[in-house]
């Protein structure tokens, strides 16, 4: 196996070598390194490079996978051990500064970690870095102002999505086996779906959010990205709140589990009414892969989704400024911010407490509308897609689709509120390409604490789909 396929391993590939002593920790860690050298300067996926603390980890996997059994020293934490895997730069971290891509917080340094990240060190996993964002969270193109664009390794012209795009863009291009961002409005699913990887958000209040820098505290989700359901499942099992009698999710991707016939449930309207032309031609072609691969579809009616756009607007406007006003940021270091986030801010400023309790009486009403009508109609998912459109060029403020002009934010947005204003999981897969080469994908909604679900029908999909390409810019 080459340096280029070693990058682009699974976490199990990876996990076996190891145990089999014919690579290492230090060995992985060094070609993930050098990879971050050469490639994230045209990417710019990384704010902070954590070298020594990544090979320091790495020393410490080795010494523990590689010492004898039964004797003292060996340990074998699971799947993640020595596996090199970044952050979203809003996430704390010891001793590492944690800037939230922003320059009011550009010198910050936590003195301990996050909730998942003592998890993820707890599991042996080696940490590489921290990723580039969009300003607090607060977007969806990661065209951070402070620290440069993050760039979509299958166009750097073109964004990563966000505002966990840096994150994308690292798993895309071979720089870490995975990386743990954060949804608050489609954050991780965005991201993934234009940079063609896989993304997870679980049930609200499935991972802890504890020492994640806030946006909105009652839409925010922390997650995995990764390139194959299977290593999603691997990131996300030890930093997820399980109940009792639950599965490991890892188990979910095991070929003895996924031949179980699914029922996907194709929402009418809303989903499919502002569709680029070359989405939905490539997500009728993966409706027509599931069928083929013992999925049962069924339209479905699923009350309000109309109204989740506008509701979960006035939600995380309202919370994020806030958020910011209690932090002593906002407007005290205005002139610090981006403008589009600065902008953001004022407009939750001027959200009456009225528009505000209405907009969470439309999230209760979402929830138990949702859950009934996937009852009602017998489904075990929404399959819709990820995004309307492709990966926007940075910079690129408004997008055409059939005609009409629509704000490109709103248009990345659009299909990903309902899940986070319903606090319900999703996930992102990839599903094929426009013909200009940008990826599409394909999002899976499932009723709360379906995860193990949503995984199960990811990796048959994989299973039916062609293997993807690697991004020419990552090799």
């Amino acid at each position: 196996m080459n340096d280029t396929d070693l990058a682009f391993a699974s976490i199990e590939e990876v996990a076996r070598l190891f145990r089999k002593r014919k690579l290492s920790p230090v060995e992985l860690t060094k070609l993930m390194l050098v990879r971050i050298e050469q490639l994230n300067p045209k990417l710019n996926a990384y704010i902070t490079v954590t070298a020594e603390l990544a090979l320091a980890q790495a020393k410490k996997a080795e010494s523990e996978l590689f010492a004898p059994r039964g004797r003292k020293g060996h340990r074998d934490r699971g799947p993640l051990h020595g596996i090199p895997i970044s952050l979203k730069d809003n996430i704390y971290t010891e001793g590492i500064r944690t800037t939230a891509g922003s320059k009011i917080l550009r010198d910050f340094i936590p003195q301990h970690d996050a909730d998942v990240v003592v998890l993820l060190k707890e599991a042996g996993a080696v940490i590489l870095g921290k990723t580039n964002m969009h300003e607090f969270a607060y977007g969806v193109t990661s065209n951070n102002p402070h620290y440069g664009p993050a760039h979509n390794p299958w166009d750097v012209a073109r964004i990563p999505g966000g505002s966990s795009g840096g994150s994308a863009a690292a798993v895309a291009a071979g720089l870490c086996f995975g990386s743990i961002g954060t949804d608050t409005g489609g954050s991780i699913r965005i991201p993934s779906a234009l940079c063609g990887v896989v993304g997870v958000k679980p049930t609200f209040g499935r991972v802890s959010v504890r020492d994640v820098i806030p946006l909105s505290p009652h839409l925010d989700c922390v997650g995995p990205l990764a390139r194959t359901s299977a290593d999603a499942a691997r990131l996300l099992d030890p930093i997820f709140v399980r109940g009792k009698g639950e599965p490991s999710l890892q188990s979910a991707s095991k070929p003895s589990r996924v031949r179980r016939r699914f029922r996907l449930g194709l929402p009418k309207g809303f989903f499919s009414d502002v569709l680029s032309p070359e989405v939905a031609f490539t997500f009728e072609r993966a409706l027509r892969l599931l069928q083929e691969s013992d999925g049962n579809l069924k339209e479905v009616s699923i009350p309000l989704l109309f109204e989740t756009e506008d509701a979960g607007n006035q939600i995380a406007w309202a919370e994020a400024t806030h958020s910011h006003q209690r932090a002593g940021w906002f407007p005290a270091h205005s002139e610090e911010y981006g403008e589009d986030v600065r902008t953001r801010l004022e407009v939750g400023a001027k959200v009456s407490a009225t528009a505000y309790l209405r907009a969470m009486e439309v999230r209760y009403s979402f929830i138990e509308h949702f859950h009934a009508a996937m009852a009602g109609a017998n489904v075990d998912a929404l399959v819709v897609p990820t995004t309307p459109i492709p990966a926007p060029l940075i910079g690129e403020e408004t997008t055409t689709v059939c005609g009409v002009s629509h704000p490109t934010r709103s248009l990345l947005l659009r299909l990903n509120r309902p899940a986070n204003l319903g606090g319900l999981p999703a996930i992102s897969v990839p599903c094929g390409f426009t013909p200009e080469g940008s990826p599409v994908g394909l999002q899976l909604i499932g009723a709360v604490t379906d995860e193990y679900l949503l995984l199960h029908i990811a990796k048959v999909f994989e299973l039916a789909s062609p293997r993807p390409p690697r991004p020419a810019s990552a090799l």
